[in-house]
């Protein structure tokens, strides 16, 4: 509500007169009724306004005009009742307004006052100010592009009458009419070129009032850059002739382009699409520029892009390292410019005669690698680049030489060098030029040296020999380039016979203290250090006293005990060589001279006196002094006299001489002493002590009686000495200081001197001299205390504490007060204010003090009365309290006032405790207060406050009630806000009632129900009330607050998996339970109260998910200004793309065994489904290991929703690597691929074999092995590879060792244990070898490969050391199994239960574990049936045989004495072209074993008859012959039969040879031949007696012709005929026999070379009988 108050005033009395015109009813009643007679005059005033307008704007002139009608008076005097006070400025009749203000409106009234007589008061007339209207501006476009046209438009409210202004920048800057700007009517247009950026007002104006508009607010033009266009070219990079480009124009943030394209600045007309294509031969310059209809219209064009054609590049090749080692790796890199898009070719020694893939050329990008050069690849290399893409070929390069150099060479060097004795350690140091990190291989005597590999080799030369000790040369290997050096030459060590000591001594015979050189010399040699003996050969001279340089030893300063004999020897220490000992020299002691002191003068000495000494030899001359004090050498003096001062140089003396010749010195005199007397010390006094400022000090200093002293005198410092001055006054023995001060104070010393003999005496005690301070007056105000005010008269005190008798002056700004004397006076104030100051003066000491500080006089101001009143504005009958106080103090009293200073309040509802009421205020009580403070005490009286207005409403107060919501949800807060338009209130709260208790009471006009329940809902009401009685507004209207239960957010995490990997998808799903069919919007937390999102669908995907985004997440809805509850947390955890992980189980393969593949993820987590593959050599375009090792081929189609996979059956096909990884969800998430696991099989393979030299699976450190890879079928790039420390390693590769041909030789470490194998680049795989290498003493040799059942099989206990005939235990699975004393153990029959881990342990230590493989042997199955015939003349055959090898063998038989390693592992492999093991090339050689087991012979015959040479050669080659029988006895009691014609065979194997060479192929026949007994028709089986079965396969092949190659030989299963003949015999007949096998292997002998008989699988005949008996007919 907006109230005036009116006010008018009296002018000619200075009353205040009431709205009607009245005498206010605090005017005194005799004034009161005068003023009513005026009022009640016949005349009256009429007030106008001009302009006479019903609307005046702010800031128009507004003149307000009285003119008093009737009355016939014209010389009025006008008074004017307004709004406020001083609203016009008043001129005789005019009240004058220059620029009205929205303050001035409200109602005008006035009246004429003439003589003491008014007439009436004029009619009120209302003025209302209007603010101005305010123009508003708009722009359009904005912001606006360079070229754009901008229109400004300006509009005042919606009257069309109004002119418009305009101003940009400043108010002040006007815009007008231009070329650049248009100006019609409301409108400004400013032209597309000059357009400028900043802000812009406007303002209208008229000729009506109000004539101007308020200003504008301002409005800032932005002008944006177009955006710019840009050409991007395809193909990328340079161009070349033939090609065709393309041109693409992006303009960013825009669409809708019409496309210009230009070309040399001229524009392609036909051309308008973002894209365009043309041939190369098209050059220039190219830009573009895009036009659209809106806004911006256009593009800044592109910049131009030039289209040139550039010549072919030639390409440049590289080859590193060049020149290359022999066995070393060249790679070559070809590039063309930086361009990484070229593929390359590869050329040698002709253009035409390109470099392709194989299995020493690999092509990798640009770089092809020749690995183990040799001389072939010396020659010229090309390279050309092509792209493919765009058929192009870059012109070629040119041609770059690989050249081959020659290895370092090594040399050997000696040290120590020269003649070299017996006894010593030679080290020999093995240097290769050019090259380090070198492996280096000794010699001695053309022996290597296994266990020197280092640089440098040390040989220790025995202590009996001489002459030459032996040849020694070395070679070095290394894996860099190159990485081997040629041999040393051989170095020829010689050893020398121990040389004899020469010693000799000079001087000799000796004086004591003289110096003697003994000499010791052993040869010429400079190299020996030497040892000195005394007395005794084990009396060593230690380095004491003595010095050793060279070949000399020196005795300093001889004496008595250097006499005696001395010996010498030379010794090199580096080499640990002594020489034969000296002969001994004695060394002969004569006695010195003595020397003797003198002094002079002989009397007392003192401090300060000269002494002369002298020294006195007898015997001698020539000598030179040494004077020695305390022990000490004077260092200058060597006269025989000295002379010197006391008491500096007192002491012991004594003197020495020495001289040139011998005696070169004296004995030392004995010591002279020098003795002094002792100095008087002066006494010093001093008076008077302490001594005050200004006053005189005397010192005195006396030292004994003696007159002869004269005096110094020292302050502070022994140096700082005193001397004469104007205040410092020196007589005889006494100082005297005058007018004391300050720096008097201090130590002061003196003491005595004798002038005459530089004598001093000790310096005296000090003495301190203290200067005490003067005593300090100070001055204090007496009377009146606390602040000074003026017309007060104020008493001053000096005071000076200490001392009495005190004479005062005082001091005022300075300047003393002639009069005052005593120690107070009196001033009077304000006249007399200022800074004050005194001093005092006496007679007796001191006489003075200091002056005092100064004091101000200040005079205070009266306090003023400061008035409040509470509340103001009032309400009628509200109780107000006026408050009045002076400062803090509180014992004032108070009048108060009201709208005059006269104008007394009287006791009446008022109190002069300075605090008033004025209860149950009514209109009458407005008006201006103020209060004034008096008491008794200083200051009597304060100032007057300044005056108050009081106003008193003209209503009562009503309270307003709102609330910020009205429905809400539980655990929500409410907050109430009750307005009352004054301040000062307190507020009640009511709910359900009005007239009910509160339901609280708050200072604040707010009231907050937090955390509200159902309960909480209802009606709420306020009223507000103050003061004391309470004043209370009137109630409220009611307010309806509507609670109900906050719906709950339920957050679910989908897929639902414990464990969440990088990169997967994540789903959260926030849905309102409780919240009816609202409009949630959404809000989500991460790590609350992070909110990481707001949205309004229930979902939050996170795809791909990273670890970043683990954490909390909670989610809540939101609808307006309502939350739900927050859901229950749900922890996200994200952890890296996980790995698989695969296990193969058994890894090394069981023929016929199933074989289980297992994957698994590390990490718990769930629903993985499981993808199978195998390991092939890296192909593009196949998933492939991130190394690139591999590519991968899938197993199946699909994946498995089980863990394992299954290869049924295991054969030889399934060896090789496998790599299982897992996946999830939709899209499938996968984990990394698996590392490789492979599978082994340790049985030899039909592709190819991986065969190891030394045949075992141990081997010792530093020793050679050799792996080499057999093919035997068509498969190529066979490649050696290993498994070791986990990892795949392929290649034998120059840190392995070397190759030749299919073999790779190693020099052995332990880390080179693992598992070897051959693989293919087809992918297949050869046999496994589990390969250990270990650096003890101990190994154990045994079976690389499968062992059969039923072969027989010797493990061997090797030392590392070769030893025969020792102690071995031999442990199988921990278990020990057996002892031997041979260091050996056979097992001669093997079972599949001697498969296990075996190992040995002697006395020398104990070897690893190797495991022993054992497979089940084969069984024969019988072939189909043919005739009878056959079979029948097969088994006539091989019993024939079998009988001529039986006799044979009988006679060859004999016990077999073969080494370990001979005679270990399985039966006969097929064996190559080379001798086997076995074979001995001039003789037949026999191995036989006893007991229950196979006998192995081999018959080997040469020609008988040498004479017959002619014969031989008709006749051919002798057969050669392999027979293995085993013979076993049948129990004829036990008649058993026999179930497995494999137990108990006997084996034969013979091979014949036909001399013929018209000897034609023949079929391979396989025949098994059944002898049965026939058994009568009726008679069951089994009254059949046991016959001996026999089986028979026989092969007769024909030989090749005597020049012709051997052929491959063909597999016994690929063309066989097999026959089954069962012929019978009586059963009574029937007998057990042995069962035989027999293999004949028939050959022809080749005449030309007499070459041994090929193995035995080239043509052999197989015979196996099985005779059984058969039923009667």
């Amino acid at each position: 509500m907006y109230t005036k108050e009116l006010y008018v005033f009296d002018h000619l009395h200075g009353n205040p007169i009431d709205e009607d015109g009245g005498v206010s009813n605090f005017v005194p009643p005799e004034v009161r009724n005068q003023l009513l007679y005026f009022a009640e005059g016949v005349s009256k005033a009429v007030l106008t306004i001009h302009p006479n307008s019903s609307q005046i704007f702010s800031g128009e002139s507004v003149t307000l005009r009285c003119v008093i009608q009737g009355g016939g008076v014209t010389d009025w005097e006008y008074r004017w009742l307004t709004p406020s006070p001083d609203q016009c400025q008043q001129k005789e009749h005019e009240c004058i307004i220059s620029a009205a203000e929205f303050s001035h409106s409200g109602d005008y009234s006035c009246l004429g006052s003439h003589q003491q007589q008014d007439s009436k008061w004029s009619d009120k007339v209302r003025l209302t100010v209007t603010p101005l209207p305010k123009a508003t501006l708009t722009v359009e476009p904005n912001p606006v592009f360079p070229g754009e046209t901008v229109t400004l438009t300006c509009s005042v409210e919606s009257d069309s009458i109004w002119s418009y202004k305009w101003y940009k920048d400043r108010n002040y800057n006007v815009v007008s009419q231009s070329v650049s700007h248009t100006i019609t009517g409301d409108t400004l247009t400013i032209n597309g070129s000059t357009v400028n950026e900043g802000p812009y007002w406007c303002q209208g104006a008229r000729e009506s009032t109000p004539t101007f508009s308020s200003i504008s607010d301002p409005v800032t033009i932005t002008v944006n850059a177009l955006p710019v266009a840009s050409v991007s070219v395809s193909p990328q990079g340079l161009l070349y002739s033939g090609e065709t480009v393309s041109l693409q124009c992006v303009i960013p943030d825009y669409t809708n382009w019409r496309y210009l394209w230009f070309r040399d600045n001229q524009q392609i007309p036909s051309q308008t699409s973002k894209s365009i294509t043309f041939p190369i031969t098209q050059t220039g310059q190219y830009r573009c520029e895009g036009k659209r209809r809106d806004h911006p219209q256009r593009s800044h064009p592109s910049d131009y892009v030039t289209i040139s054609v550039t010549a072919f590049p030639k390409a440049t090749l590289t080859v590193k390292p060049n020149p290359v080692f022999p066995g070393e790796t060249v790679t070559l890199m070809c590039s063309v410019g930086s361009d990484s898009i070229w593929s390359y070719k590869w050329y040698k020694d002709r253009n035409d005669n390109v470099v392709s893939q194989s299995v020493r050329h690999t092509i990798t990008g640009d770089t092809i690698t020749i690995s183990s050069v040799a001389e072939s690849d010396q020659g010229l290399y090309w390279c050309q680049g092509e792209i493919q893409s765009r058929s192009i070929s870059s012109i070629i390069s040119d041609p770059v030489t690989i050249t081959l150099n020659a290895l370092p060479v090594a040399s050997v060097s000696v040290s120590p060098q020269g003649l070299l004795y017996s006894g010593e350690t030679v080290s020999l140091q093995c240097v290769i030029p050019g090259y380090t990190d070198w492996r280096y291989l000794w010699f001695r005597d053309n022996q290597q040296l296994p266990s020197q590999t280092s640089k440098a080799v040390d040989i220790t030369i025995p202590t009996t020999q001489t002459g030459q000790a032996g040849q020694y040369r070395c070679e070095g290997l290394r894996t860099d380039q190159p990485q081997r050096s040629q041999p040393s030459d051989d170095i020829i060590i010689s050893v020398t016979a121990l040389p004899k000591a020469t010693l000799t001594v000079e001087p000799n015979p000796v004086f004591p203290g003289e110096t003697v050189t003994l000499t010791c010399s052993v040869e010429s040699d400079s190299i020996w250090s030497y040892k000195w003996y005394k007395d005794r050969n084990d009396n060593v001279v230690s380095q004491s006293g003595y010095s050793n340089i060279g070949v000399s030893h020196t005795i300093s300063r001889a004496a008595e005990s250097d006499q005696g004999l001395y010996w010498c020897q030379g010794e090199i220490r580096s080499r640990s060589i002594s020489s034969i000992i000296s002969d001994p020299v004695t060394i002969t002691l004569n006695a010195l001279p003595r020397a003797s002191v003198s002094i002079s003068p002989q009397f007392v000495l003192y401090p300060g006196d000269t002494v002369t000494l002298q020294c006195d030899i007898s015997d001698y001359t020539d000598w030179t002094y040494h004077w020695f004090r305390d022990n000490q050498l004077l260092p200058s003096p060597t006269r025989k006299t000295i002379t010197f001062s006391l008491p500096d140089k007192a002491g012991q003396f004594k003197c020495v001489g020495m001289r040139g010749g011998r005696p070169q010195m004296s004995y030392p005199s004995f010591s002279f002493p020098i003795i002094i007397t002792a100095l008087p010390k002066a006494t010093l006094t001093v008076k008077p002590n302490p001594v005050f400022p200004g006053e005189t000090v005397t010192l005195t200093c006396s030292l004994a009686s003696d007159n002869i002293w004269s005096y110094q005198w020292y302050k502070d410092r022994n140096y700082n000495e005193v001397s004469q001055s104007v205040r410092h006054t020196i007589t005889g023995d006494t100082l005297t200081i005058s007018r004391a001060a300050e720096s008097v104070q201090g130590l002061y010393r003196c003491k005595g001197e004798i002038q005459s003999r530089s004598i001093s005496s000790i310096i005296s005690d000090p003495v301190t001299i203290t200067l005490n301070v003067l005593p300090s007056a100070s001055v204090k105000i007496v009377t009146p205390q606390g602040l000074l005010y003026p017309g007060e008269t104020v008493t001053l005190q000096c005071d000076i504490s200490d001392y009495t008798d005190w004479t005062y002056r005082w001091f005022r700004y300075n300047e003393e007060l002639p009069i005052q004397t005593r120690t107070t006076i009196t001033i009077s104030l304000p006249d007399q204010a200022g800074q004050y100051q005194c001093v005092g003066r006496r007679r007796g000491r001191p006489q003075m003090s200091y002056y005092s500080s100064a004091l101000p006089i200040i005079v205070t101001a009266l306090p003023k009365a400061t008035l409040t009143v509470k509340p103001n504005p009032v309400f009628p009958g509200e109780t107000v309290t006026l408050t009045c106080s002076v400062g803090s103090d509180s014992i004032w009293n108070y009048q108060w006032y009201k709208d005059r200073n006269d104008n007394v309040v009287s006791q009446s509802g008022y109190s002069n405790t300075g605090v008033s009421h004025i209860s149950r205020a009514a209109e009458s009580d407005q008006g201006q207060y103020w209060c004034e403070g008096n008491r008794v005490s200083r200051p009597t009286s304060s100032q007057p406050s300044y005056a108050i207005t009081l106003t008193v409403k003209d209503s009562c107060p009503t309270a307003t009630l709102s609330s910020d919501k009205e429905d809400v949800f539980t655990r929500d807060s409410v907050t109430l806000s009750c307005t009352v338009e004054s301040p000062g209130w307190k507020f009640y709260w009511y709910r359900h009632r009005p007239d009910s208790t509160p339901v609280t009471t708050t200072s604040g006009y707010s009231y907050t129900l937090s955390w509200v329940s159902v309960s909480d809902g209802g009606q709420y009401w306020c009223r507000a009330g103050r003061g004391d009685p309470v004043y209370y507004t009137q109630y409220s209207d009611p307010v309806q607050i509507n609670i109900t239960e906050r719906p709950v957010a339920v957050l679910t995490l989908q897929p639902n998996w414990t464990q969440i990997f990088s990169g997967e998808t994540v789903t959260m799903r926030c849905d309102i339970q409780g919240g009816g069919d609202s409009s949630w919007n959404y809000r989500w937390y991460k790590n609350s109260p992070v909110v990481i999102l707001f949205n309004t669908k229930p979902e939050y995907r996170i795809s791909p998910v990273h670890r970043s985004n683990s954490g909390s997440y909670t989610c809540e809805g939101v609808e307006g200004n309502k939350l739900s509850k927050t859901s229950e947390a749900v922890q996200l955890t994200v952890s890296d793309q996980p790995k698989a992980f695969l296990s193969i189980s058994p890894q090394w393969m069981n023929p016929r065994d199933s074989v289980s593949l297992s994957c698994g993820v590390k990490e718990l987590s769930t629903d993985w489904r499981f993808s199978w593959y195998r390991t092939v050599p890296y192909r593009a375009g196949l998933p492939s290991l991130s190394d690139e090792s591999y590519s991968l081929q899938p197993l199946s189609d699909n994946g498995t929703s089980e863990d394992s996979y299954t290869l049924i059956p295991a054969g030889p096909t399934h060896t090789g690597g496998y790599v299982c990884r897992a996946g999830r969800g939709d899209p499938v998430y996968d984990t990394l691929y698996s590392e490789p696991q492979f599978l082994w099989s340790g049985d030899l393979q039909p592709s190819v074999s991986l065969t190891v030299n030394p045949n075992t699976t141990q081997h010792f450190t530093s020793t050679s092995l050799s792996l080499s890879c057999e093919e035997k079928g068509n498969s190529t790039g066979w490649r050696l590879m290993s498994y070791r420390g986990r990892r795949v390693k392929s290649g034998c590769v120059s840190n392995w060792g070397s190759i030749a041909g299919s073999t790779c030789t190693i020099y052995t470490y332990t880390w080179y244990s693992g598992v070897f194998w051959c693989e293919s680049g087809s992918g297949e795989y050869s046999n496994a070898v589990n390969i250990t290498v270990n650096d003890g003493d101990v190994i154990l040799e045994s079976p690389v490969h499968p062992v059969t059942e039923r072969d027989s099989v010797t493990l061997c206990c090797k030392y590392r050391t070769t030893r025969s005939n020792f102690k071995a235990d031999f442990f199988k699975d921990g278990v020990l199994i057996k002892n031997e004393t041979t260091g050996e153990m056979t097992i001669l029959t093997v079972s599949k239960s001697d498969e296990g881990f075996y190992k040995c342990k002697s006395s020398e230590g104990e070897s690893p574990e190797s495991w022993v493989t054992v497979r089940v042997s084969p069984v024969v199955a019988p072939g189909s049936s043919t005739s009878v015939l056959v079979g029948v003349v097969v088994g006539l055959l091989v019993a024939g045989v079998l009988l001529v090898i039986l006799l044979v063998l009988l006679v060859r038989y004999k016990n077999s004495t073969g080494s370990c390693s001979n005679r270990i592992f399985w039966p006969p492999q097929p064996q190559s072209t080379n001798q086997g093991p076995q074979q001995d090339q001039g003789s037949g050689y026999t191995h036989q074993q006893h007991g229950d087991a196979n006998i192995y012979d081999t018959i080997n015959s040469s020609d008988n008859n040498d004479n017959d040479a002619a014969g031989a050669s008709t006749a051919g080659p002798s057969h050669v012959t392999y027979a293995q029988i085993q013979l076993k006895k049948l129990d004829k009691k036990k008649k058993e039969k026999l179930a497995d014609p494999a137990k108990n065979p006997v084996y034969s194997l013979v091979k014949t040879g036909k001399a013929t060479a018209a000897a034609e192929p023949v079929d391979v026949t396989y025949a098994e031949v059944d002898l049965k007994n026939k058994a009568k028709a009726k008679k069951k089986r089994a009254a059949a007696g046991s016959v001996d079965v026999t089986y028979a396969e026989v092969d007769l092949q024909r030989k090749a012709k005597a020049k012709k190659k051997r052929e491959t030989p063909t597999p016994p299963e690929t063309d066989s005929v097999y026959s089954l003949v069962k012929p019978y015999t009586v059963p009574a007949a029937a007998g057990p026999v042995d069962v035989t096998y027999a293999e004949v292997d028939l050959q022809k002998k080749v005449k030309a070379k007499k070459k041994r008989a090929t193995p035995p699988e080239a043509d052999s005949v197989y015979s196996q009988l099985k005779p059984r008996s058969c039923p009667g007919p």
